[in-house]
């Protein structure tokens, strides 16, 4: 069946007819601040104290706009006899926004979690050079990072929730038990008998036996004879 002619121009005209008769919704901003999503990719805010200078952000950049600059520092030894070890400490983090293409990728390869996402947006400037941020400024947007969102009733416990809790039960397992009170109320325990002195074993009892009348005279003493001996050589 062949279209109506302006059957299109009607549709159209329909359309803006049922939007005139609608209430705007256009926010007025900036006297209205616009409500962003929380995944929203503004700025990238640094924290700068999970910072290693591993540099890995800067390497997997496409765009080459991450600037960092480290120098190294010996640490002492944490015992006597221990080796001195060396860290990298942060001299310079900076992104040229000017060049960012908002991909993402240096804040998923950081693996010590230094780089978030911030939906701040108000950051334009006159001049391009401008653009190119310091670590200072980059901390600032960190405060306006928004909380990560809550997961799902039936989701699973994150990993590294489960080994804290594991590791906390652990510790409450080891750790020994509170003494009992000592109250005049207080009934000894099981474990304050059985530690308490045993007594002494009385001395062991003679046999049984029948008992001597002490009437009778006992047993008298052998006296040696007293005759003459011969000597031992004129035995027979």
């Amino acid at each position: 069946m062949a279209p109506i002619p302006g059957s299109g121009l009607a549709k159209g005209l329909a359309v803006t007819l049922r939007t005139m008769t609608k209430k705007t919704v256009t926010e007025q901003y900036p006297d209205v601040q616009p409500d962003l999503p929380p995944r929203t990719r503004g700025v990238i805010g640094l924290f700068e104290e999970n910072c290693t200078v591993c540099m890995l952000c800067a390497r997997e950049c496409p765009d080459w706009c991450i600037y960092i600059d480290s120098h190294k520092e010996t640490v002492p030894a944490a015992t006597p006899g221990g080796r001195e070890r060396s860290r990298n400490v942060l001299d310079r983090f900076a992104i040229d926004f000017s060049l960012c293409m908002y991909c993402g990728i240096c804040i998923e390869v950081c693996p010590f979690d230094a780089l978030f996402w911030s939906p701040e947006f108000e950051y334009a400037e006159t001049d391009i050079r401008d653009l190119t941020h310091e670590r200072d400024k980059l901390r600032e947007w960190m405060w306006t990072v928004p909380a990560p969102p809550a997961l799902d009733p039936g989701a699973e416990e994150p990993k590294e929730i489960a080994t804290a809790r594991k590791t906390a039960e652990k510790l409450t397992a080891t750790q020994p038990k509170p003494a009992a009170p000592t109250g005049s109320n207080a009934e000894p325990s099981a474990a304050a008998t059985d530690a308490s002195p045993a007594a002494p074993n009385p001395e062991p009892t003679p046999p049984a036996g029948p008992k001597p009348d002490p009437t009778e005279p006992g047993p008298q003493p052998t006296e040696p004879p007293t005759g003459p001996t011969a000597p031992e050589g004129d035995a027979p």
